[in-house]
């Protein structure tokens, strides 16, 4: 059964760019295993085994991305009164605020205020209106996250 990612326009658009990046790695990847190939004994080259290693690493990203791709669902920008998939969502806790991004799981990136539905956070704030309170629990106890906008 395949898995449907939901990825944002925005996400779509990095992913093709990372990937193009990578294929054009090829080609760098092949001539520095060309050229630890000809130090001599594979057994113990260490030269060839972590070119080796990086193409392996970068195959198997080219695999991932193209996966994404050919089973991506574009989430539409829309204006809702709810919190959904692709909402931009300002949230008050205490005296600071934060403004996350609802993302599917392959684009988030909490550093950059992008966090996926299926997070905690993503989960709480999931179906909330302007006014609402999202609890969370932490291992440090309980937070609680008033939606100012959307």
């Amino acid at each position: 059964m395949k898995k449907i990612y939901q990825i944002t326009d925005e996400g779509k658009k990095e992913l093709e760019t990372e990937l193009t990046e990578l294929k054009g790695r090829r080609g760098e990847i092949a001539d520095k295993i060309a050229e630890a190939r000809d130090y001599g004994d594979l057994s113990e080259n260490a030269e060839y085994d972590a070119a080796r290693e990086e193409q392996g690493l970068v195959e198997s990203r080219i695999a991932e991305i193209e996966d994404v791709l050919l089973n991506a669902d574009i989430i539409k920008e829309t204006k809702s009164s709810t919190v959904h998939l692709g909402s931009k969502v300002e949230v008050k806790t205490g005296k600071k605020t934060f403004t996350y991004h609802i993302v599917g799981p392959v684009e988030a990136n909490p550093l950059e205020g992008r966090i996926s539905n299926e997070s905690p956070i993503g989960v709480a704030l999931m179906g909330k209106k302007v006014g609402d309170t999202a609890t969370i629990t932490t291992p440090k106890g309980e937070i609680s996250y008033e939606i100012v906008s959307l």
